[in-house]
């Protein structure tokens, strides 16, 4: 595969510049990858390191520094914070009932669980957490029929907040009752519903669209000049092709109805460096309250899962991705905590190491191969980067 297309390098080792161009080619080798991009850079910026390797498109150009590609799930992070900055002004509260922040059309007779209708008990905390057991719209399905996110490989498709809503109420079974949010774990599973309904709730209580709440809360306090969402308007640049398997994916209806942003991995580092210290929120104990309290995935015998299950465990928006001890039991891997897309996205942080790393490889049947490739990128940048 060679070497990265394009490198910037600041504070690196020769012997480290050398295993992370191997790691990048790694990605890259990755079975239907055709670009990948990785970024790292230490929370003082001491050290930086960005390669991008492959073609953008199928007909070029290669991938750079400042190609714009769909971030996916990672956008959850983004929908955790904005929903926290209004908790932090009172304007919300961890439980909230979304029964008094929605329509009742949007929200009766939504979680019905074994024929009982536990709708009116679900809360902002429920939602942001994964812990309603409301099933995913986007990658569940009843028996016989294809899940929405399976059937926009076969055909472009748009949706709205009421078509999901409806997948889920008419076609899906919840999982489990919302949990008990005293209890010292909650069972948990991941699903988009949620977020899509907190993605309301900010418009709601905005009063305005997702993309002016973004803007205010992050684009232009951080000058994140080329996050947003996909065809939005000062956008310079298309994003990097998509891909399922060899299909390329021109799918314009469905990324926008995703609501996922499109981002670059400088937009991404500076994003998660105003997150992880804090500077993000008025409070300090914030990013606490939304990097804690971790409850723990389910175990999983799929290879190649494309929702996060053990040892993954989320906090109120955000993934950790913790190698249990009995893996590595001489050298442990520091923890990282972030978030990971369907396309094979990531943005994470590791405190031990006070680096942050981003990339993607743009590759819906790689959605898993984040979380085996950052314990391998952690590990090699461990002797390096740990803390003095």
């Amino acid at each position: 595969m060679g070497t990265a297309t394009q490198i910037e390098r600041h504070g690196v080792a020769d012997e480290v510049d050398r295993k992370l161009n191997e790691l990048l080619d790694h990605a890259r080798a990755q079975p239907g990858v055709n670009h990948a991009i990785l970024a790292i850079e230490r929370l003082d910026q001491t050290f930086r390191w960005v390669g991008a390797t492959g073609d953008a498109h199928p007909d070029g150009p290669p991938m750079s520094l400042d190609t714009p590609y769909w971030i996916a799930s990672v956008t959850k992070l983004y929908i955790a914070a904005s929903t926290f900055k209004l908790i932090e002004q009172n304007a919300l509260h961890l439980r909230t009932p979304v029964t008094e922040l929605l329509p009742a059309a949007m929200i009766d007779s939504l979680h019905r669980h074994k024929g009982v209708d536990y709708s009116d008990l679900i809360t902002v905390q429920h939602l942001l957490g994964h812990s309603s057991g409301l099933p995913d719209y986007l990658e569940e399905s009843s028996k016989g029929t294809t899940p929405l996110l399976d059937a926009i490989a076969e055909n472009d498709r748009a949706w709205t907040i009421d078509d999901a809503v409806r997948i889920v109420r008419e076609d899906l079974v919840p999982h489990f009752p919302p949990q008990d949010l005293d209890a010292r774990r909650q069972k948990i599973r991941y699903s988009d519903t949620n977020y899509q309904l907190l993605i309301q709730i900010l418009e709601h209580i905005h009063e305005r669209s997702l993309a002016d709440v973004f803007e205010r809360d992050f684009y232009t306090p951080l000058a994140l000049t080329s996050t947003g969402h996909p065809g939005q308007h000062g956008l310079n640049h298309s994003p990097a092709t998509v891909w399922a398997g060899a299909t390329a994916l021109d799918r314009p209806n469905a990324m926008r109805s995703f609501r996922d942003l499109v981002s670059t991995v400088d937009d991404q580092v500076r994003f998660m460096r105003a997150l992880a210290t804090g500077g993000l929120f008025e409070r300090t104990d914030t990013i606490y309250r939304m990097m804690g309290n971790w409850n723990s995935f389910p175990f999983s015998l799929n290879p190649m899962p494309k929702s996060p299950v053990w040892p993954i465990s989320y906090g109120l928006g955000a993934m950790r991705l913790a190698i249990p001890r009995v893996f590595t039991p001489f050298t442990p891997i520091p923890s990282a905590m972030g978030h990971t897309g369907v396309s094979g996205s990531w943005l994470f942080y590791c405190p031990d190491l006070e680096v942050v790393v981003a990339g993607t490889v743009d590759q819906f049947e790689a959605a898993a191969f984040p979380f085996r490739f950052l314990p391998r990128l952690i590990s090699t940048l461990q002797d390096t980067l740990k803390r003095n």
